[in-house]
Formats: C-alpha cells, sequence, structure tokens
C-alpha cells in the first residue's frame, strides 16, 4: 500500500510517518516507481507505537517493540528489551505516583490549616468585641 493508504489506516498522518521513517522506526521501501510502499506489517508496527504512546511511552522507548515485531514475534513485548522497557515504565510510575501522594497530602494540609483558621476568624467574630468578618473579595460584612 502507498503512504496515504497506511496513514488512514492507521489514524495518523503522512508526516507522522515519514518522521517514523526517518527515525528508523518504519522501513523505507520504494517502489520501481520511487513512490513508499508499506505492508500489513508495517500496520502494526504503527499500532504498538501509538498503543505504547497513549500509554505515556516516548517514542524511542517503543524501538525495541518495533524491533520485537520485525524480528517475527507475534507481539512487541515477547523480547527481553521490551520487557526492559515496561520494567523502567513502571519505575517512572511509581515514582509519579509516590510524588503525587506527596502533593495531594501537602494540599490536604493546606486545607486543613485553611479551615482551622477559618474557623478560628469566625468563632473570634461571634465574640462580642471580636475582628470584623472580611469578605473573601476585600469588603467587609454586615
Amino acid at each position: 500500500m502507498r503512504i496515504g493508504e497506511l496513514a488512514e489506516r492507521a489514524g495518523t498522518t503522512t508526516r507522522t510517518l515519514r518522521y517514523y521513517e526517518s527515525r528508523g522506526l518504519l522501513p523505507a521501501r520504494r517502489g520501481s516507481n520511487g513512490y513508499r510502499t508499506y505492508e500489513d506489517d508495517d500496520l502494526k508496527l504503527l499500532r504498538q507505537i501509538r498503543t505504547l504512546q497513549d500509554f505515556g511511552f516516548d517514542l524511542e522507548e517503543t524501538r525495541p517493540f518495533v524491533e520485537c515485531l520485525r524480528a517475527g514475534h507475534p507481539e512487541g513485548d515477547a523480547c527481553p528489551a521490551s520487557l526492559a522497557v515496561y520494567r523502567r515504565k513502571l519505575d517512572e510510575l511509581d515514582a509519579l505516583i509516590d510524588e503525587l501522594r506527596s502533593v495531594r497530602d501537602q494540599v490536604g494540609g493546606q486545607l486543613a490549616r485553611a479551615e482551622r483558621a477559618m474557623d478560628e476568624l469566625a468563632s473570634e467574630a461571634a465574640v462580642p468585641g471580636g475582628p470584623e468578618p472580611v469578605c473573601e473579595l476585600g469588603g467587609r460584612t454586615g
């Protein structure tokens, strides 16, 4: 098939396909007429790349999966190099999850502090002679 048909079937653009070709992820075959030609196996490569990118893998991380498919394996993750990429990605994701938990704990602490401060202001305002409540927009209430 030609580049336009492959792009359409893969749900991408011809520009993307040329880029993948320049990065060595997609084979650069030419017909006798000079046009790029592709096979169904190339569509499988593209689907593998797209799936991994949807999972957050960068383009270079897809290379071992593509090479595994090119080597004739039925799945791109049937090779040791692909498994190593999975392991690195899981470690990366675990680190991000830990970082997000830490940020969440900090935001939760700030919220609790702000709620206590607001409650204290409200209770002081209820005491005769206490501070006059202030609107969040800067104006006085009452």
